[in-house]
């Protein structure tokens, strides 16, 4: 069995999640820190580079092998390359199938678990759900919908989110230095309350009218979302907040 995710095709890995759904039900969405069927479809499939309904399409096509109250496509066979992928992993217990999908977006258990908040269990287990909404869910509906806006019309994108630089994507024409910079957030309802980082914060005072600040909004039904132009001086009003984390390791002498 393969268990590398970056050896399993993307298609596969919504298969996956939708073998997840199906076999697990509600207990899984708890386990990965979800609300709602909606909700895991638009961040998982938006993570994943894919159509949100393409989940939900797969969850239907293994609801009638699975003991649930979804008929889903219990009137034709189930798919040839479907199969295949169930007849792999059909054997995975509950937390194994969990760590699985937590991998394809790059989710590390154990990076996470470092970090030590007063935060009770229910609210560090939807750490992977909260990281994806404001994160990669929340960067990959900026890029399937970048090119509809007019804002950025003809300009070449750059993913910079692993660069440090204070914002996600670096927008420029295709000749000239200038360019245009996105930092983009996301939120599970349609209101709430966005972050920046002193790195993020700098970025946007600096650069001012070429710092837009995209928000994702209603992950956990049907998302849209606001741009806002030099948010820092804008209608947004920014406050500064401190907080003190305890980060937990264990040491010993050899």
């Amino acid at each position: 069995m393969i268990l590398d995710p970056g050896q399993i095709p993307n298609r596969e890995k919504l298969i996956l999640t939708g073998i997840f759904l199906s076999k697990f039900g509600s207990l899984g969405l708890k386990k990965l820190g979800f609300r709602t069927y909606a909700e895991v479809y638009n961040v998982v499939g938006y993570a994943l580079g894919s159509r949100p309904s393409s989940i939900k399409n797969y969850r239907d096509e293994f609801d009638p092998i699975f003991p649930n109250s979804r008929k889903g496509w219990h009137k034709r066979e189930i798919r040839e390359y479907c199969k295949k992928v169930l007849d792999k992993y059909k054997k995975l217990d509950l937390e194994s199938f969990v760590g699985l999908i937590k991998s394809f977006v790059g989710y590390d258990e154990n990076d996470w678990s470092t970090v030590q908040t007063t935060d009770d269990h229910e609210k560090r287990s939807s750490g992977f759900a909260k990281r994806l909404i404001t994160g990669l869910a929340a960067e990959r509906y900026f890029e399937s919908v970048r090119s509809t806006l007019p804002e950025f019309h003809g300009l070449e994108i750059e993913n910079t989110t692993q660069l440090g630089c204070g914002y996600d994507f670096r927008l420029s024409p295709e000749k000239g230095n200038s360019f245009l910079a996105v930092e983009v957030k996301g939120l599970r309802e349609s209101a709430g309350s966005v972050m920046l980082t002193p790195r993020e914060y700098d970025a946007a005072k600096e650069l001012q009218d070429r710092f837009y600040l995209f928000v994702v909004k209603n992950f956990q039904k049907d998302p849209y979302h606001e741009l806002y132009l030099n948010p820092i001086a804008g209608k947004l009003r920014f406050t500064r907040t401190e907080r003190v984390l305890i980060q937990v390791s264990w040491l010993t002498h050899v």
